[in-house]
């Protein structure tokens, strides 16, 4: 049985199936990338690392509410997720974050990266459903705000300039992305 919600969306001009590809490798992306943050955020170590430590735990955990955001979408609109996490993995929208060998600036470079990557990825989703899918342009439009202060914060770190974003009350708050999750 074809959902309302899905053929909406498809009656809106928009393709489904190509809006399900990005949905999936983003979600890909996320859960991914909650994985290298881990393995990033224990080697922020020493005076330079303990001080990103909070950072990259935020967006660490904020990745991850971005994956549990995602999925009731992608089912919402008839996709699924792979049955096999290696292939969920190497479907991702971004490269893997992996520990480059050097300090902590170093880290803070992947870091980086991967937030750019997200900010292009959930761009290019809002462009493909603004004013077509009211509710994943929505979803999409709230990871892109956490995102893009993602990216603040590690260039910050880099010293391109203030990103002039304060710390979260709470760290994975997901201040954008928190009235998509349900507890």
């Amino acid at each position: 049985m074809k959902l309302v919600s899905r053929e909406m969306v498809e009656k809106a001009g928009v393709d489904v199936e190509a809006l399900l590809k990005l949905l999936i490798a983003n979600a890909s992306a996320e859960i991914t990338t909650f994985y290298y943050y881990t393995v990033l955020r224990v080697n922020l170590i020493g005076f330079e690392g303990e001080g990103l430590k909070e950072i990259a735990e935020d967006a660490r955990i904020e990745d991850r509410n971005h994956f549990e955001a995602l999925v009731p979408r992608i089912y919402e609109l008839g996709g699924t997720l792979p049955n096999c996490m290696k292939e969920f993995h190497d479907m991702s929208a971004c490269p893997p974050a992996r520990l480059p060998k050097g300090n902590v600036r170093e880290i803070v470079k992947v870091l980086l990266k991967a937030e750019q990557c997200a900010v292009r990825g959930y761009s290019e989703i809002c462009n493909l459903t603004a004013g077509k899918d009211h509710r994943t342009y929505d979803l999409a439009l709230a990871i892109l705000n956490e995102e893009i202060e993602h990216e603040a914060w590690f260039a910050e770190f880099l010293e391109t300039g203030p990103s002039g974003h304060f710390r979260r009350r709470r760290v994975g708050e997901s201040p954008f992305v928190s009235k998509f999750l349900h507890p």
